[in-house]
């Protein structure tokens, strides 16, 4: 294992804090200590039913958004209960990214290996190759908007993005189905802060995103030896992430309050929100960038079984510019293109020669 990889199994956060650009005074280590950590068993994630926010009532609007807005301030996450995506599209698409991962050859994945596209690193990620910090033990791979075939574009070629035909259109109803939220969801955060709630409409009609597959394979004896994690504890790099409940649980959601974490395990069918960097920034720090991470199940039973999961982070294009919202007090952030904030975040992961300064 690389000598940087093998102290990232015992880093904690701080280690990298010059490569952040909002303030995030939590201090972690980055990956679970078997037996050392203070896990927090009281603290409940408010759940949001998504009905209110797609009432034509004002007055349900109003609540929904007190709701959502009260979550995000607390703690960074939610789960969202009634949002009109069906739970079978969620179960189909799980088996979709067992067969995705354990059928196309490996040699078939290196034409696709992840490269900086705009703001994001976009392709496919090997098992302990997510970042150059810690070898976490998940296979990703990162779709962006360009490898979807959104706007029926003639000179679309699936072949470019995709290794095996037939998944674009398939993968493509999820995000079809997750963009349908993105203004609803943003407008309700933004009508709790008090600001325009459509001030953001233009900026996110056809933007960026991120839709990540991640498969971590059954925990053998070499993994659980290393000490390794499976996913690193993090903040997104976004405005906010959606992720549809996984069947195999593991997440954990760190509460700044107490620094202990919580194990997060929503219902089949929910889907789980959370903030990112790009909303603290134009927040003015309102809404956290909450950190989270992969672990191992708590039943044992469950080591030796595959996880998956599908986040679909939430971006603006690289040329728009993130800067704090009005009527949020003294702007802690001044203006800042979103490649330049992106790419110095993430320059923490893929060295420092990936950051764009302007």
């Amino acid at each position: 294992m690389h000598d940087q990889k093998s102290r990232g199994i015992n880093a904690r956060n701080q280690d990298f804090n010059q490569f952040e650009q909002v303030n995030k005074a939590q201090e972690y280590r980055l990956v679970e200590a078997q037996g050392a950590e203070q896990f927090d068993h009281e603290f409940q994630i408010s759940s949001c039913d998504m009905r209110l926010a797609l009432s034509d009532l004002a007055s349900d609007r109003e609540a929904f958004a007190r709701n959502i807005g009260q979550a995000m301030q607390q703690i960074g996450f939610v789960i969202l209960t009634d949002h009109g995506v069906n739970p079978e599209l969620y179960r189909q698409t799980e088996t979709l990214i067992r067969q995705f991962f354990e059928t196309i050859p490996e040699a078939a994945r290196q034409a696709y290996m992840a490269q900086r596209h705009g703001s994001v690193n976009q392709g496919y990620f090997p098992i302990k190759q997510t970042t150059i910090i810690h070898p976490d033990l998940v296979e990703g791979w990162v779709f962006c908007r360009r490898a979807f075939n959104l706007d029926n574009n003639p000179d679309y070629q699936e072949s470019r993005f995709w290794p095996a035909p037939g998944y674009e259109p398939a993968f493509r109803k999820v995000v079809q189905a997750h963009h349908a939220l993105i203004l609803p969801l943003m407008q309700s955060m933004l009508r709790y802060l008090g600001v325009d709630p459509h001030c953001y409409d233009d900026k996110l009609n056809g933007t960026n995103f991120g839709f990540r597959l991640n498969y971590y394979p059954a925990l053998e004896s070499e993994h659980l030896d290393s000490g390794a994690g499976r996913m690193l504890g993090h903040e997104d790099v976004d405005l906010f992430t959606l992720l549809p409940a996984s069947s195999v649980d593991g997440l954990q959601v760190l509460n700044r309050e107490n620094n202990k974490w919580i194990r997060l395990q929503a219902p089949p069918g929910s889907i789980i929100l959370n903030t990112g960097d790009y909303m603290q920034r134009i927040s003015n720090d309102r809404f956290p960038s909450t950190t989270h991470r992969v672990g191992r199940p708590v039943r044992q039973s469950l080591w030796q079984q595959p996880r998956v999961s599908f986040p679909m982070a939430i971006y603006l294009w690289e040329d728009e510019m993130l800067e704090v919202l009005p009527g949020l007090g003294e702007p802690k952030y001044p203006p800042v293109s979103a490649l330049q904030f992106h790419t110095a975040i993430t320059s923490k992961y893929y060295g420092e020669e990936y950051a764009v300064s302007e």
